[in-house]
């Protein structure tokens, strides 16, 4: 049975039946609007877009994996300033002769990264379209002071959780041979990082709650890009150990030749990049343990405000055009991020 057998209200009536109703939901499905409360009496509220043959490729990306992701990038958005996620809407645009089954997978993806951190699908809205459109609006607690992009100061250390680079050179693996990819436990991996990130939501909450970031942001459009925007933010600078980046085993084994360059400008890892007081740097590195997830210093802010360098072992700059991801920019010369699911 395709969509257009099935219907809108058949739609909505299918989503409602395979969505739980959660903590806080007063009313859920089915209304014109949610109605929802939370414990602060305050929400962070994020949405994304994502538009096939733009944002993901349906050759390579099963509907598990996109449901997963585009719940995740939200869930990241929300980690970066430190709160908690709790509800989300979720919006498709879906062709007329697409397949209910494949919808159904979409939201088995949707409901398992869900689960998982606690949200509740509330409502949203569905149309015909195209192609397969996806609007995502997550709404969750804030800390008692979230974490901002401004707020760093000359000095201050740059951290970053994770490991960086994998998802972009994932996507270079998927476009070169992707039917090659099932015979290397390496480049598993690799896609793992890319069709279902690990967003950081712990780590956020604990930065913010012991007051230790003082700018954070979450590596959605490649280190140097999302660094600067930290940069403009705060007006400040920034200089980066190239040497000091975090390389997992299978970017290291796979892009060994090419360096830290999908590290630096690739994207969608969707790690948390952050600043903090150099007082705080023994504070900063006893969080990796609660947070499961490694923590490594790959810099400094320094006073001279617009810019980020990117430096060898010697402090030598590094030339590089890898300037990340601007949806409305050609890539030309410039690394483009992956923005293919």
């Amino acid at each position: 049975m395709n969509i257009s057998r099935l219907g809108e209200f058949g739609l909505i009536e299918r989503i409602r039946r395979r969505v739980r109703v959660g903590r806080g939901v007063k009313i859920g499905i089915g209304d014109d609007a949610a109605w929802v409360t939370n414990a602060t009496g305050s929400s962070l509220v994020t949405a994304d877009l994502l538009i096939e043959r733009i944002h993901f490729d349906l050759r390579w990306t099963s509907l598990f994996q996109l449901g997963y992701k585009s719940l995740a990038v939200n869930l990241s958005d929300i980690a970066a300033m430190g709160g908690t996620p709790a509800f989300a809407l979720l919006s498709l645009g879906i062709p007329r002769d697409f397949e209910v089954a494949g919808l159904d997978e979409f939201y088995r993806g949707v409901n398992a990264l869900a689960r998982e951190f606690g949200v509740t699908i509330i409502g949203g809205d569905t149309n015909v379209a195209g192609s397969l459109i996806i609007s995502v609006c997550v709404i969750g607690t804030p800390p008692r002071r979230p974490v901002r992009r401004r707020g760093a100061r000359p000095g201050d250390d740059i951290y970053v959780t994770g490991t960086l680079g994998d998802s972009a050179l994932g996507l270079r693996l998927l476009k070169e041979n992707p039917e090659g990819l099932r015979r290397s436990r390496l480049a598993r991996a690799l896609l793992k990082r890319h069709h279902q990130p690990d967003p950081r939501i712990e780590a956020g909450s604990l930065l913010a709650r012991r007051n230790l970031a003082t700018a954070m942001i979450d590596v959605s459009d490649g280190l140097v890009q999302d660094l600067s925007h930290i940069c403009h933010a705060s007006r400040i600078g920034a200089v980066v150990w190239n040497e000091r980046l975090p390389l997992s085993r299978a970017y290291r084994r796979i892009a060994a030749r090419e360096g830290t360059r999908y590290a630096l400008g690739g994207g969608e890892d969707y790690e948390l990049l952050f600043c903090a007081r150099p007082h705080n740097r023994a504070r900063v590195e006893k969080l990796q343990q609660r947070a499961g997830v490694a923590i490594t210093r790959i810099g400094t802010c320094v006073a001279a405000a617009g810019g980020v360098t990117v430096v060898d072992g010697m402090g030598l700059p590094i030339p590089t055009l890898l300037k990340g991801h601007d949806h409305f920019k050609r890539a030309d010369r410039a690394e483009r991020n992956s923005s293919a699911l």
